[in-house]
């Protein structure tokens, strides 16, 4: 991946950081856009140990979707254009269906989703110019059903599933592929909201088929393969990277 540069959102959180270090280590430049100062401040330490150089912080709110256009046009103007866009940020408030407001499926919605359309639009004129491009969308393994008290997540979740294949017909023709990949039950921040972790823990294992618990390299490594020029003709497709829990 010598000379490309990445946009990737959620990039120092808990399967992001290891993402945006496998790819520096590749020889990309890693536009990492995260708002969390601690977790940009780990990444920060462990990409010295490779090129600090090639890694860019960007630290907006997605949920203000102007904000945002405006930041990712300062930093197309500073790096020339982004090769590869990797849309992972995301918000996942856990309640009842009927305790959430419109108002919160629509933050829901403008942070997992639309910031993911606003970055898109930002880069795909450049990668139509070049006649490259990789999209990669990072879905869930919730919208497989079995998961209760995360309408709006779920929602934001499928929707990135229809993105990936409506943007995957109308970019093939300019050298751009769009495709998914939808994480299990990996033991990141996200886990939090369930109140017994011992029991969710023994319930992820009972459900994989492989018998161990899904680490941040196994995304990294499913996300670097999209990404890469080897890829190329593989395009609308969902990579399930759960174990083995659902299998399609």
């Amino acid at each position: 991946m010598n000379g490309r540069t990445i946009l990737y959102t959620g990039a120092a959180g808990g399967l992001g950081l290891e993402t945006t270090l496998l790819l520096m280590r590749r020889g990309a430049t890693v536009v990492a856009v995260d708002n969390d100062p601690a977790k940009v401040a780990k990444l920060q330490d462990a990409a010295a140990g490779i090129d600090s150089g090639r890694l860019i912080v960007s630290t907006p709110d997605l949920s203000d979707l102007a904000a945002f256009r405006t930041e990712l046009d300062r930093l197309l103007a500073e790096t020339g254009g982004f090769d590869v866009v990797v849309n992972n940020a995301a918000i996942y408030p856990s309640k009842p269906f009927e305790e959430f407001t419109i108002e919160d499926h629509q933050l829901v919605q403008r942070v997992n989703v639309d910031a993911g359309i606003v970055a898109v639009q930002a880069a795909l004129p450049g990668m139509r110019e070049r006649g490259f491009g990789r999209i990669v969308n990072v879905s869930s393994i919730t919208i497989s059903g079995g998961w209760a008290n995360l309408s709006p997540y779920v929602a934001s979740k499928g929707a990135l599933i229809g993105l990936t294949r409506a943007w995957a017909r109308e970019f093939g023709a300019y050298g751009v592929t769009v495709n998914a990949i939808a994480p299990g039950a990996f033991p990141t921040d996200a886990e939090k909201i369930h109140p017994d972790p011992e029991g969710y823990n023994r319930m992820v294992l009972d459900a994989q088929a492989i018998k161990r618990r899904g680490t941040a390299a196994d995304i990294a490594a499913a996300i670097a393969f999209f990404a890469a020029d080897e890829a190329g003709f593989i395009t609308g497709q969902t990579l399930h990277v759960n174990g083995g829990w659902v299998m399609a």
